[in-house]
């Protein structure tokens, strides 16, 4: 069983996460809150799996509820939600430490199978977040020298469709192996890259252009 918390101001968009999420046997709704005024609190409380989090909230936004939640517990896996109107809070929530990232718009097919994905250790990242990271790293990194960091080939091509927003299930369909196999990949692009998720390693990734964009 998957647990699992929602942060999220808007009532309406509360409702249709919790219709969404109670459709699956093995997904927990512990409950659902309008801000992160009171995030570390709600973590040690419930101690879910997987938090929704939104990055538009009153009070307390989600990038300060992810520095909150990962504070006391840096296991916790936290799904940003947001309508992309701000690339500069995309990226701070990255170095907040946030595990992956959905547009609100692709919320209704994307959701579960980001919480499952997440709970795995994986990351999902919307290809339109995927895409708009990307164009702004590479933006900023026109000068950079190319970098490899050691990976071998096929953790190059894990990374570059990491880069593209791809699932590790899609990931494991294009590459014909299984989803156990490009977990251990990822795990190597982590410990050879120096980060602890998929939205550091796809910046780090653009940043040195380690895979061709």
């Amino acid at each position: 069983m998957i647990t699992l918390l929602i942060f999220e101001d808007r009532q309406n968009l509360r409702d249709s996460l919790k219709l969404l999420v109670e459709t699956e046997e093995r997904i927990k709704l512990l409950a659902m809150y309008p801000n992160c005024r009171q995030a570390d609190k709600h973590i040690m409380t419930h101690k879910p799996d997987v938090v929704l989090m939104d990055i538009d909230m009153p009070e307390v936004n989600g990038i300060e509820g992810v520095k909150m939640i990962k504070a006391v517990s840096p296991d916790t896996q936290i799904i940003m939600l947001t309508v992309f109107d701000d690339d500069e809070k995309i990226f701070e929530s990255i170095k907040a430490g946030a595990d992956g990232y959905l547009l609100k718009k692709s919320i209704a097919v994307e959701l579960i199978s980001a919480i499952y994905n997440a709970s795995a250790g994986g990351s999902s990242i919307s290809p339109g977040v995927a895409t708009k990271v990307l164009n702004a790293f590479r933006q900023k990194s026109n000068q950079q020298k190319r970098e490899t960091f050691s990976l071998s080939k096929r953790e190059q091509e894990v990374l570059e469709l990491l880069t593209k927003g791809y699932s590790y299930k899609k990931i494991a369909a294009d590459l014909f192996v299984s989803i156990d196999t490009i977990g251990s990949h990822i795990k190597n692009i982590y410990t050879k890259l120096q980060v602890n998720s998929a939205p550091e390693a796809v910046a780090k990734a653009l940043k040195y252009k380690i895979v061709d964009t």
